[in-house]
């Protein structure tokens, strides 16, 4: 039988080492869905309830495997609804590569049945490369050169290929004008910046006192020497939401996470500091940065094009941040004069943790969102692998929960669109299955997308050796991120035609679909019914009935600006009673005496 052109499409990304596919079938890959036949499956198509979760699985797989996530989907439909994903994988420097099916060349311009312009449509999304099949012999080159851009750009890369040339017999290119042959492969370039810099950059850091760090996902490959030169500079180490899982919290002066969802004790790092390291992050608020007159600063990214970006940066290094690393910190001078600063981070650092469990510890009604997050820190296994949609989820992701261990984490870093957290954590256990998953999720999200994500865990279980997949649902009847930004950002009180959501019982559709689940409503029933799921034997989903008016209140905030903000809706707020007794209950935690005391929840 005659090799086809799918057929060589599934023969060569097997030759990249490719093993899962994220898709759902539709005519416009006919072709390739009769290759997936001949091929036995290999590699395996996995397939998602719609093709938004197609696209986000890839990038969970990505996120969590450190490999190329693969997706693919039919013409016009289907190739509009893998956008959402893809934006989301080119916002975090993810590699993904879209395989896309297109009618037949006979039609194309036709203005034929489910034709779109997908070269017009993707030119954004896959700017870096997007070319469409329309002969043999452009394969292997176009997914060759697909793959290699996705992973040494870390971004997306898209492949068009109508449904005609699918079915056409595969030829490969010959050793003539205009063929373009290709190769396999790629090597991973590790720069270095010139020893100059480096100097420059010593120099810089030396002469500080008060030092800070902040580290984003670019830093993930570089733990070892992040930590050895915090301990050399005596500094403190901030981290950017997608570089959480870079640093274990457990080291006193890991600040964990800054910005609006971050921690008070990096806003004080970096209030305070007068020198500032940034490696492997373009975390864009600046106003969470040291005031521009006050710090010097340095920054370290492998993507030129990122760097300098975000503050008035004295030098700049283009290189690998493991290696950079290492070649700068024999330049690196310890300071005794440091060791005051910090002790001042490692306690701001301590006191920060009090707060978070006097907040866990307030109540509300029926259950604090704080303490439902909280109550599971301690409860993670050090391998977990940890989701978090978009909302306020990601509130209590970013601060109450603690990297330990080999623990990783992400979410919508930089695109914060609602959705991924279940198709997230189902794309990580294709990437690793024999770890846990574990993912917070708001109610919006999972009326969006997560209950029929849930099926594709349901059908796909049985081949995880380690079966759990636990998903949390913040049920708050709200879209509660948008909700307390709509009070804070314009002053206007909750818009229920908008903000209201229906109550779903997420835990009996789960038992319904052969997974388990279970409802909590009472704080006593928390640290049961999270036990109860890490230790299930298949899937499981948490239905947490939690308090909307329980703030999600930026670091920064002051006890008068907390009544401010609740008092400017109290009349015409239909929770504005709860918001100011809350929001007040929440931030006087801040300011209440004493050191390791142990508040229990009642």
């Amino acid at each position: 039988m005659a090799v086809k052109v799918s057929d060589h499409v599934l023969q060569r990304l097997r030759e990249w080492g490719v093993e899962h596919v994220f898709s759902y079938a539709g005519d416009g890959i006919n072709g390739l869905l009769a290759a997936w036949g001949r091929a036995e499956d290999e590699p395996k198509f996995i397939q998602a309830r719609h093709e938004e979760m197609a696209a986000f699985e890839a990038v969970g797989y990505a996120k969590f495997s450190g490999r190329v996530g693969v997706c693919a989907a039919t013409s016009g439909p289907g190739a509009v609804h893998l956008l959402n994903g893809l934006y989301d994988a080119k916002l975090d420097h993810v590699p993904v590569v879209a395989i896309v099916g297109q009618t037949d060349r006979s039609a194309m311009g036709g203005s034929y049945q489910q034709e779109i312009d997908l070269l017009s449509l993707y030119k954004d999304v896959a700017s870096d490369y997007c070319a469409m099949v329309t002969v043999p012999e452009q394969l292997p080159n176009v997914l060759d050169r697909a793959m290699r851009t996705a992973y040494a750009r870390r971004t997306v890369t898209a492949v068009i290929i109508p449904a005609d040339v699918q079915e056409m017999d595969y030829s490969p290119p010959t050793h003539e004008f205009k063929m373009v042959p290709s190769s396999l492969g790629l090597s991973s370039p590790v720069p270095v910046p010139r020893p100059a810099d480096l100097s420059r950059a010593a120099q810089v850091l030396n002469a500080g006192k008060r030092i800070a760090v902040l580290v984003g996902q670019g830093a993930a490959g570089a733990r070892a020497e992040v930590v050895a030169l915090a301990e050399r500079l005596d500094a403190g180490v901030a981290k950017a939401l997608l570089g959480k899982d870079v640093l274990p919290d457990d080291l006193p002066y890991v600040t964990g996470s800054i910005g609006l969802l971050g921690t008070r004790a990096s806003y004080e790092l970096m209030r305070d500091c007068d020198t500032l390291l940034v490696v492997g992050s373009s975390f864009p608020y600046s106003q969470f940065l040291p005031g521009f007159d006050q710090a010097r600063a340095v920054q370290i990214d492998i993507d030129p094009h990122m760097i300098g970006l975000r503050y008035p940066f004295e030098v700049n290094l283009v290189g690998d941040a493991k290696e950079t690393l290492a070649a700068l910190l024999p330049q690196l001078k310890r300071d005794r004069k440091r060791k005051a600063w910090r002790r001042k981070v490692e306690k701001d650092t301590a006191r920060w943790w009090e707060v978070m469990q006097r907040r866990a510890a307030v109540e509300a009604d029926p259950l604090n969102p704080e303490y439902v997050v909280h109550a599971l820190d301690a409860l993670l296994p050090d391998d977990v692998i940890l989701t978090a949609d978009s909302g306020s989820a990601a509130n209590w992701y970013a601060r109450h929960l603690r990297i330990r261990g080999t623990m990783r984490g992400s979410l919508s870093g930089t695109l914060a669109t609602m959705g991924p957290g279940v198709p997230y954590a189902i794309g990580a256990k294709f990437a690793h299955p024999d770890r846990p998953a574990v993912a917070l999720v708001g109610d919006g999200a999972m009326q969006m997308n997560g209950m029929a994500e849930l099926v594709t865990a349901a059908k796909y279980r049985q081949e995880w050796k380690d079966p759990r997949l636990v998903v949390a649902v913040l049920n708050n009847h709200d879209l509660n991120q948008v909700t307390w930004e709509m009070r804070a950002m314009s002053g206007a009180p909750q818009f229920l035609p908008s903000q209201s959501l229906p109550d779903v019982p997420y835990a009996d559709f789960a038992r319904l679909i052969g997974l388990d689940g279970v409802r909590v409503e009472r704080p006593e029933d928390v640290l049961g019914a999270w036990h109860r799921a890490l230790g299930a034997d298949r899937p499981f989903v948490i239905d947490f009935r939690t308090d909307p008016d329980v703030p999600p209140i930026p670091p920064h905030a002051t006890l008068e600006q907390i009544e401010a903000a609740a008092s400017a809706v109290l009349q015409g707020d239909s929770e504005s009673a709860g918001i100011v007794r809350q929001g007040v209950k929440a931030k006087i935690q801040d300011f209440l005496p004493g050191r390791g005391r142990h508040h229990k929840r009642g």
